[in-house]
């Protein structure tokens, strides 16, 4: 009691002997990594973690040290997307009281930062992407919570008006005509925080053999098909949901969650751990990163950048046994999906992997600069999506992934955002 009123439990329960016996050697990396990204005190986790993959194969490409998206741009549509997202539900639900739970989960948090797969699918092939010298990051960008609180009041306020208008009487044109002038004040208040998004840009680069490239009037659109040219729709969205309603290989999908209307859905296919760390072993060979989400918080150290359940003893520390397994943990509010990062490396022994090299978005100052570690049974455990091409899943798979999804209500701890 003495030492722990005056120390942060993690430091006096860390099993040392566990910790001593990591290292950051791989059998099997991916080639192309570059110096690790900072989201700074923001939650767009997934969103790095996505730009992050897209640049190494930009890197092989043009055979390039460093490159960075730009994560300001990126995050610009995601909000202005997000807020037509909520004012179209809103609209949707004018009907139900605002005490209603739906209605109380949409006004919860309508444009926050965190995000899934599919909501970065959705934002790149509808925008496309810039590099960070053509729209560097902002105060905002990086410190995104005085601007999220603002903007939310905004659209909760949008969102009274819209349902008052709907409850007398107005027609479709005019509430559509009202949205669309919301959306304007949404653009302008982005616009003051995050900058104005480039419409047209240059681009010039030096390879790692110093010959310099330069390419000119480019749209973001035209920047991603010709440069990056990669179909995000080829991936496939694996999940590990262990709840005993969950059925294994059938496809599920979060209902209200999303970002850009009319865009691709959440979709997840549901397999267990094991195939997950299949398919994922299976890129990794094959040099393909792998974009993933987890609960990071649990059994983590950041100064050293290891996830491993054997690294802290609280069991022996507090003399009581945390007994959950991971699907009491997920019905039971104990877990869900927290952060988004990259997979670029595994270290397989006799067969088996043994541990996981991790690409986090939290700078270079924390594990081998930037880079972390998490053990495999930590993956067992606190490990819920990864995000693979299709090419390395059978036929079958993908056909399930295309199925009909079941639908989850919008609170289900699937919807949780990486952040």
């Amino acid at each position: 009691m003495n030492a722990a009123t005056r120390t942060d439990v993690r430091k006096l329960a860390m099993n040392w002997e566990a910790f001593r016996g990591i290292d950051h050697t791989f059998s099997n990396k991916v080639s192309g990594e570059m110096k690790a990204t900072s989201q700074m005190r923001s939650g767009r986790c997934w969103g790095f973690a996505g730009l992050n993959l897209l640049r190494i194969y930009l890197g092989r490409k043009y055979k390039i040290k460093n490159f960075e998206f730009s994560q300001n741009y990126f995050m610009f549509y995601d909000k202005l997307e997000k807020s037509n997202y909520f004012l179209e539900n809103i609209i949707e639900t004018a009907g139900k009281e605002t005490g209603d739970r739906l209605v109380m989960h949409l006004l919860d948090s309508p444009i926050q930062d965190g995000g899934q797969w599919d909501m970065f699918v959705n934002l790149l092939m509808k925008y496309g992407t810039v590099p960070k010298k053509a729209m560097a990051e902002s105060y905002n960008s990086s410190n995104s919570s005085q601007m999220n609180k603002l903007i939310t009041r905004k659209l909760r306020e949008f969102a009274k008006d819209l349902r008052a208008a709907i409850g007398n009487g107005s027609s479709k044109k005019e509430i559509s005509t009202m949205k669309e002038d919301m959306l304007s004040t949404i653009y302008q208040m982005l616009c003051i925080t995050l900058g104005t998004p480039p419409e047209k840009f240059d681009w010039s680069i030096r390879d790692k053999k110093d010959k310099f490239k330069r390419f000119t009037d480019m749209t973001p659109q035209s920047f991603f098909k010709s440069h990056v040219n990669i179909n995000l729709n080829d991936y496939v969205c694996l999940i590990n949901d262990p709840r005993s309603f969950a059925e294994y290989n059938k496809t599920y999908t979060v209902e209200y969650l999303g970002n850009v209307s009319g865009g691709n859905i959440i979709r997840y296919l549901n397999l267990q751990t094991e195939e997950l760390k299949k398919y994922t072993i299976k890129s990794i060979k094959a040099d393909d990163p792998v974009w993933f989400g987890c609960d990071v918080g649990k059994f983590f150290t950041r100064q050293y950048g290891v996830m491993d359940t054997n690294l802290f003893e609280f069991d022996k520390f507090f003399d009581t046994h945390f007994s959950m397994n991971k699907a009491e943990r997920l019905d039971y509010g104990d877990s869900v999906m927290t952060h988004a990062m990259l997979f670029t490396g595994v270290d397989i022994k006799d067969k088996k992997p043994t541990k996981w090299r991790v690409e986090n978005s939290w700078g270079a100052d924390h594990g081998e600069k930037g880079f972390d570690i998490m053990t495999d049974p930590w993956f067992d455990q606190f490990m819920y999506e990864v995000v693979v091409h299709k090419k390395h899943l059978s036929k079958k798979l993908v056909s399930l992934y295309n199925a009909e999804p079941i639908g989850l209500p919008p609170w289900d701890p699937m919807g949780s955002l990486a952040r």
